[in-house]
């Protein structure tokens, strides 16, 4: 089901010569977990944003902009202009926040154009080559591929598949690496990606920034969260200093968003909206979207007609005159006319839609905006739905509101509308069902590849068996299993071999003293390897969390290596499995991963 107007008749349109250049730059930058009530634009009494306030003020400021309420799946939207489960991202770990290799992203579009392409930052849409940024069409990455990074300052990230140590805190790293591309790119046009980190959890920033809000009387997160959302705008301010210096702002588009709606600081302000992350709400799902071009010379005005993610790679190319390359079909449409007139008057009624995807099952939570009213069905609880199932009898039924007249949606008025319920209602379902009609799965994981050897599977990524678990929660990036107790219990990780040849395994993993001596076996098809676990300690690394819960959310250890030695493996598909052969102590060991090398 198609509720959009036809992408071709947007992209007709290429830019005149004397308006504004053929291919401009572009820089997108895009945080995390930052709400739309979170920048003094919108109100906010406490954060001071000035110079993402001055995109929003010298630019186009969309003022109903959604995307999802959760990270993965807005920048899997946000690349490819497409609903996220059509990409097949349908959560944010355990593999489930990949997009098929088959996507065909921003960068890969511009590059046919000419345009060189770097992705900085956090990545979040797959691990592992092809799934990686250099996998999906960048030029250069990095950051760091998973969904949140644990330790802020002196990051170790990656260069493509290579890590790379740094010094200084990682949001002044990334402006750092994002400067030295805008340089050395300026002669051909370029795309690049800023995807910074902050302000997501673990709160950690530097003293003054924390200081000044704690000064305030602010719990330890907000201060933490406040002074990370002032460092952001510090560092746009650089970004954008820096464009005037390289003589390349008047030919740049700026675009500035976030993913999701606000964490520590929407319960002290969140612009009237209800509900923050997770949440199928307003405050879940709208952040601000500025974008400045000054070259083409449009008046700065407020857009208010509803717009989404998915508009972002049309919009881009329709600007940058590029056509829609072959591949699968857009679900976005170009915001063009909308930048160009401050008037909006011919813009045709659209409906938006909003799924907060779990599994590869869950139908639910789920949203319907159109720009008068939103249709929500929600899961109750605090996880706000991130622990939804197929059918969960939990959902509740559908809510309605009119944004017009009640914008905090504090009256549901379903019971008066029945016929309005069940026309959005069905506009849902069927969305639904055509968005999630190819299947979800996870992904199995790539090995061998020339661009990405060795590659490390992580915990989070396995299947295990009960009662191993993860350390810190659910399993999210950077958590390991632990609670081996059960000789007859497994983990497996599903592979695809790249090509055929010999790999060298390698387990990182921690183990007491008093449990070492289990002998274990990882299998690969027919090949297998055996070994004793011998002990090793994994001390932890101190984190500077700025709130108690970090210290027991986000961890680091100084993880142990036993090489296990190298098999043959041929090419396709393969499942490794460790199992358990001996057990004479308590617990086999704890795993933080495997890391495979091809020789």
């Amino acid at each position: 089901m198609r509720l959009l107007f036809p992408l071709a008749l947007l992209l007709l349109a290429v830019p005149s010569a004397d308006a504004a250049p053929a291919k401009p730059n572009i820089l997108l930058v895009i945080t995390d977990d930052q709400g739309y009530g979170d920048f003094s634009i919108h109100g906010n009494p406490h954060v001071k944003t000035p110079h993402i306030d001055r995109l929003g003020s010298e630019g186009v400021r969309f003022d109903r902009f959604f995307v999802n309420s959760f990270c993965a799946p807005t920048r899997a939207a946000l690349l490819t202009g497409r609903w996220p489960l059509r990409t097949g991202c349908h959560g944010v770990t355990h593999n489930r926040e990949a997009m098929r290799p088959s996507e065909v992203t921003l960068a890969e579009a511009l590059h046919g154009a000419g345009y060189r392409s770097a992705c900085i930052g956090k990545w979040h849409n797959g691990e592992q080559f092809p799934y990686s940024p250099q996998g999906q069409g960048f030029d250069e990455s990095f950051g760091f591929n998973a969904g949140h990074w644990n330790h802020y300052f002196d990051p170790v990230l990656l260069r493509g598949a290579t890590p790379e140590p740094t010094k200084g805190y990682i949001t002044d790293v990334l402006t750092d690496e994002a400067m030295r591309f805008i340089s050395a790119s300026k002669e051909q046009p370029f795309f690049c990606y800023l995807s910074y980190n902050a302000p997501h959890s673990p709160y950690q920033v530097p003293d003054r920034y924390f200081d000044k809000f704690k000064e305030q009387g602010f719990a330890d997160h907000v201060a933490a969260f406040y002074g990370m959302c002032e460092n952001l705008d510090d560092n746009v301010g650089r970004l954008l200093a820096h464009l005037d210096t390289e003589k390349v702002a008047d030919d740049t588009i700026v675009l500035f968003l976030t993913d999701n709606g606000g964490t520590a600081g929407a319960k002290i302000y969140n612009a009237g909206m209800r509900g923050g992350k997770t949440s199928v709400h307003e405050g879940g799902t709208r952040v601000p979207l500025f974008v400045r071009w000054p070259a083409a010379k449009w008046t700065p005005h407020v857009v208010t007609p509803i717009a989404s993610h998915i508009d972002v790679f049309p919009t881009l190319l329709d600007l940058c005159g590029v056509a829609a390359p072959d591949g699968p079909p857009l679900d976005g449409v170009s915001l063009r006319p909308l930048l160009e007139n401050a008037g909006s008057a011919d813009w045709p009624e659209r409906t938006l839609f909003t799924h907060n995807p779990i599994d590869e099952t869950n139908r639910y939570p789920g949203a319907v905006r159109t720009q008068r009213h939103r249709l929500v069905r929600e899961i109750k609880g605090p996880a706000g739905g991130s622990k939804a199932k197929a059918n969960d009898q939990s959902a509740s039924d559908w809510q309605l509101y009119d944004m017009e007249a009640d914008p905090g949606q504090e009256k549901n008025i379903a019971a008066g509308h029945p016929d309005l319920v069940a026309e959005l209602s069905s506009r849902y379902e069927a969305w639904f069902n055509d968005i999630s009609s190819e299947g979800l799965q996870r992904f199995p994981l790539p090995i061998g590849h020339a661009k990405h050897n060795p590659v490390e599977l992580h915990a989070p990524q396995s299947f295990p068996d009960k009662p191993l678990h993860f350390a810190c929660g659910p399993g999210f990036a950077n958590d390991w299993l632990t609670g081996w107790t059960d000789a007859k219990a497994k983990v497996r990780f599903d592979l695809d071999v790249a090509s055929a040849g010999d790999y060298a395994i390698t387990l990182e993993y921690a183990c007491p003293v008093a449990d070492a001596g289990s002998k274990i076996r990882l299998g690969i098809g027919d090949s297998a390897l055996e070994a004793v676990v011998p002990a090793a300690e994994a001390p932890g690394l101190p984190l500077p969390h700025r709130d108690e819960d970090g210290h027991a959310k986000y961890r680091n250890r100084q993880w142990q290596t036993l090489d296990l030695g190298t098999v043959k493996l041929e090419q396709g598909p393969a499942i490794l499995t460790i199992e358990v052969l001996e057990m004479p102590g308590a617990q086999v060991m704890e795993l933080k991963a495997v890391r495979i090398t091809k020789s």
